[in-house]
């Protein structure tokens, strides 16, 4: 089914992210290493990985250059980011990297497998709790994510405003379409017409510039 690759010097951690994936993701082929050095040489060895799971604390690391060093042996290969760490800048700053995602070792099993299956499925995924608390005082530190101004939500369509709420709440484009009763390759367009009209350059920039919008202000209209 999938290659993936745990990277983590913490073998109790290993092997419970391990039956994670061996639960939820049956007959996938998993590897493990525990420090840098290993995942690169290991993904220079294997370009058919799925999946990287990457521990941002672990021997050779360095914080996100580990992240950036992996990223640019490995263009191709997705990576998702899983640690302790959960302050909002290093979770931004993963995904500026490069990361596909973030996952704290804290999350539930089921949303940790919700989150995997996400990525899998060619989704960026960020923790809901960050998503929800991300306001105005990180946007202030992070001028690449500006606040939505008021004209350009006007230029959104009530269905685009509604499948942008979704997205905020940290939906796939699968749970979007259940949830609004649409097909997910119209979810898709809705999304590209979202990016385009809020001049933003993807799903995560989106996410974090609507983060505190009133969205039944604008519904009500």
């Amino acid at each position: 089914m999938y290659k993936i690759l745990i990277a983590d010097d913490h073998p109790l951690f290993r092997e419970a992210i391990h039956n994670v994936i061996s639960d939820g993701f049956p007959g996938s082929e998993i590897m493990e290493t525990a420090d840098l050095d290993s995942a690169l040489a290991l993904t220079l060895e294997r370009d058919d990985l799925d999946l990287i799971l990457l521990d941002l604390n672990m021997p050779g690391m360095h914080g996100l250059n580990g992240l950036i060093n992996l990223r640019n042996e490995a263009p191709t290969i997705p990576v998702v980011i899983v640690s302790a760490e959960q302050d909002k800048q290093v979770v931004l700053q993963a995904i500026t990297y490069g990361a596909v995602g973030f996952i704290t070792k804290s999350s539930p099993r089921a949303q940790m497998t919700d989150a995997i299956q996400q990525i899998l499925n060619g989704n960026v995924y960020l923790p809901p709790d960050i998503i929800r608390t991300q306001g105005n005082t990180s946007r202030r530190s992070h001028p690449e994510n500006p606040s939505i101004s008021a004209e350009l939500l006007q230029a959104l369509t009530r269905k685009q405003l509604l499948v942008l709420e979704r997205m905020t709440k940290g939906e796939s484009n699968k749970q979007i379409a259940y949830s609004l009763d649409i097909a997910e390759t119209t979810v898709k367009a809705h999304v590209s017409a979202i990016l385009r009209k809020l001049n933003v350059h993807n799903r995560v920039q989106a996410i974090l510039s609507a983060g505190d919008i009133d969205f039944a202000a604008y519904l009500r209209r």
